[in-house]
């Protein structure tokens, strides 16, 4: 008896040994594993994106001769940048793109601070039936898309004098304002109260406890709406088309629809117009996107 216990016990790490290496060896091959399928639907994905793109600046690179031979993929020869310079003459583009930026720059920094407001005063309320049904209002909204409303929307524009840029961006922040106070109000609620009676202790009043404290805790989503709407409001064609009433006063996408008409076979001309116009969009979600997931998610991490 004496002389098997030992033995029992020596054999039973040698048993035991070989089997954690091979575990965490087959946990790790299953981590590393590639998965073919997904990164197939990423490529294709990706070439949907890519292929558009391609063609946009071969053809802005080509000259008129070369744009109208209808083969949209062979390169330049020679390359030149003259269908730029047409464009900027033909669309007006500084001015263009000063209408732009005054709508874009202000309905983004409407649609942050007044939703975040919005926000902050439901969370705040939720045991009050006004600010309840409120929000629900708000989410009734969502549902409504602009041509519904447009007809109404010009007339109540034009007797208002906003049938200009101005106009333009307080629909924006209007229209916006239901999906960006959902979003808002998701993140609030992940906020500790504890935060705001610590400040109010130490005698801060609402506002200065929104503009000091909570509004910093929504900068990653301040970053995530600030995109949407950038987004939106640059490249939207219809409302602006719809809303305002002098054409000196048109921003950069309905400047871009005479390509579509008049100098419809300009091909190197409209791209390079497209291009141009395309180019600050892309810098600012290329500055901003790593906020913008960040935004989405990080109130399910907390």
């Amino acid at each position: 008896m004496s002389s098997a216990t030992p033995a029992a016990t020596t054999a039973t790490p040698s048993a035991t040994a070989p089997t954690a290496p091979r575990r965490s060896a087959r946990r790790k091959v299953g981590r590393d594993r590639v998965n073919r399928t997904a990164t197939v639907l990423l490529m294709l994905g990706s070439l949907t994106v890519l292929v558009p793109l391609f063609v946009t600046v071969n053809m802005a690179l080509k000259t008129t001769e070369q744009a109208a031979d209808g083969n949209a993929f062979s390169l330049p020869d020679p390359l030149t940048l003259s269908s730029f310079v047409e464009a900027w003459n033909l669309t007006n583009f500084p001015r263009g793109f000063a209408i732009s930026i005054f709508i874009t720059v202000v309905a983004v920094v409407g649609e942050i601070v007044i939703s975040a407001l919005a926000a902050y005063a439901i969370v705040r309320n939720w045991d009050r039936r006004l600010f309840r049904w409120s929000f629900f209002y708000l989410l009734a909204a969502m549902f409504i898309p602009f041509p519904v409303v447009a007809l109404p929307q010009i007339q109540l524009t034009g007797m208002l004098g906003l049938d200009n840029p101005l106009g333009v961006a307080i629909l924006h922040i209007a229209f916006a304002l239901a999906f960006n106070t959902l979003l808002f109000t998701a993140f609030l609620r992940t906020i500790p109260l504890e935060l705001e009676e610590s400040m109010r202790m130490d005698g801060a009043g609402t506002w200065k406890v929104f503009w000091r404290l909570i509004l910093p805790l929504l900068g990653p989503m301040c970053a995530t709406v600030g995109i949407f709407a950038f987004i939106q409001s640059w490249n939207d064609f219809m409302m602006p088309s719809l809303i305002i009433s002098d054409p000196t006063l048109q921003t950069i996408p309905v400047l871009q629809n005479m390509f579509q008409t008049q100098f419809s076979n300009n091909y190197n001309v409209a791209f390079s117009s497209y291009l141009m116009a395309m180019a600050p969009a892309i810098i600012v979600y290329l500055v901003a996107q790593r906020w913008v997931m960040s935004g989405l998610t990080q109130g399910a991490i907390k």
